[in-house]
């Protein structure tokens, strides 16, 4: 152990980790390592070496860890929505619907079955862990999404990556139903009587629809703003640079949650709406690197912090069972459930696969545990936390070694095959 005094580490560890957030993405390259992983092993050697580091124990800072999260999951939302090039519609974005409408349900029962059968825990816990491990992660994933919105006309998003980016941009917010269901049942019970109604009448009708209308408004108004004739006139988007998308994604989140809405929902479909006024404008470049710096600095502080409670202990109640169940969720459940979702569909076999692994779990569970435990009677709690965090540290190993060698090897062979069916048609004679 290395024995430390005052402030003045804490503000080192910051300038490395915030240096190595702008030199990892280009340094790592091709290297089957996620920037990701580097933080969470700097997390936990960190703090096991110096112990006069303050503890980043998520249960005992849970205001803290509640908030971080969700500034976190609110930048990437924004960011997700702003890379997609591909307008929405109910045939352009089918892999998504599919993802939403059949994996996630179908996941959430296979997940809560897990929890209850093999974790031991009663109902209202089994839903909880159920809804936490629902969504994917916008956070996390980047190697696998979406990179920057494109302004030629014919771009495309290739399949695997749109569904990815897509449906973490949209699931973040659909986990919130399966969360309140688990907050009602915690303290209530789970007899349906009891909480059903209000939940679909409120919690799932109300939140949700009052998270679309905020999003499409607030992402309506700021469009028109900024690429309007006027707008044009005045120059607005050349003179307002990043701060208009943190501008988005704090007016759409808060109006939503003022109006008991789901903010997150608002939020992805803020940006969606704001990408959709103007595509070819390069302004849509200006905020996805703006918001993308943010949320690299706030992934560096969330999966450090995590690295530090890892080396703290928030692992150490974890045996066999709960490893068996992490690995089932990462590497059976969600795999399975996305081919499901998928079968049949527009993806082929290789893209079908890549987008049913690739359910990255990571920063927006954590904001789902802190939510329901300051809302809820969850005497597992800790125990939840323990389990999260072992499912998102796996799913940061696993996906993160082979996130690239896997995208690579898709892009690659997707090349190969542009190339033959180009050479094809050229030979075809006239």
């Amino acid at each position: 152990m290395v024995e430390i005094e005052g402030s003045g580490v804490l503000y080192a560890v910051a300038g490395f980790a915030t240096l190595a957030a702008a030199l990892l993405p280009k340094l790592l390259g091709r290297v089957p390592v996620s920037m990701p992983m580097v933080f969470l092993g700097a997390g936990i050697l960190a703090f096991a070496l110096f112990p006069a580091l303050p503890d980043p124990d998520p249960v005992a800072g849970s205001d803290v860890a509640l908030h971080l999260t969700e500034v976190c999951v609110l930048v990437s939302l924004m960011g997700a929505g702003l890379a997609l090039n591909r307008p929405v519609g109910w045939g352009t974005w089918s892999s998504t619907w599919r993802l939403l409408a059949i994996t996630m349900p179908v996941s959430i029962l296979a997940v809560g079955i897990l929890g209850w059968a093999v974790l031991g825990l009663g109902a209202a816990s089994a839903v909880l862990l159920a809804a936490v491990l629902a969504p994917t992660d916008p956070v996390l994933a980047t190697e696998v999404q979406v990179s920057e919105p494109v302004t030629e006309e014919d771009a495309a998003d290739d399949e695997a990556r749109f569904a990815l980016t897509s449906e973490a941009g949209l699931n973040d917010g659909l986990a919130f139903p399966f969360t309140y269901a688990a907050v009602a049942i915690s303290l209530v019970g789970v007899a349906p009587a009891a909480w059903l109604g209000q939940w679909v009448l409120v919690d799932v009708l109300w939140r949700l629809g009052a998270g679309i209308a905020t999003g499409l408004a607030v992402g309506w108004l700021l469009g028109h703003l900024f690429f309007s004739t006027l707008a044009e006139r005045f120059h607005l988007a050349e003179k307002s640079e990043g701060f208009v998308a943190i501008a988005a994604t704090f007016m759409a989140y808060g109006v939503a949650e003022a109006i008991h809405g789901y903010g997150f929902i608002a939020v992805f479909v803020c940006a969606c709406t704001l990408r959709a006024a103007e595509r070819q404008h390069g302004y849509h470049v200006v905020l996805h690197t703006f918001v993308e710096q943010i949320e690299r600095i706030l992934t560096v502080v969330v999966i450090v912090l995590l690295g530090g409670a890892v080396g703290r202990g928030l692992l150490v109640g974890i045996g066999w069972s709960e490893i068996v169940v992490a690995a089932a969720v990462l590497l059976v459940v969600r795999p399975l459930a996305g081919w499901i979702g998928l079968t049949p569909g527009k993806t082929g076999p290789r893209e079908r696969a890549v987008i049913a692994f690739f359910g990255v779990r990571g920063v927006g569970s954590f904001f789902y545990v802190a939510f329901a435990l300051s809302e809820g009677d969850f005497p597992a709690g800790d125990y939840i936390w323990s389990v999260t965090a072992l499912v998102v540290v796996g799913s940061i190993v696993v996906h993160g070694i082979t996130a690239t060698p896997v995208m690579l090897l898709l892009d690659s062979r997707r090349r190969r095959e542009a190339a033959r069916r180009g050479a094809e048609v050229e030979e075809t004679p006239v």
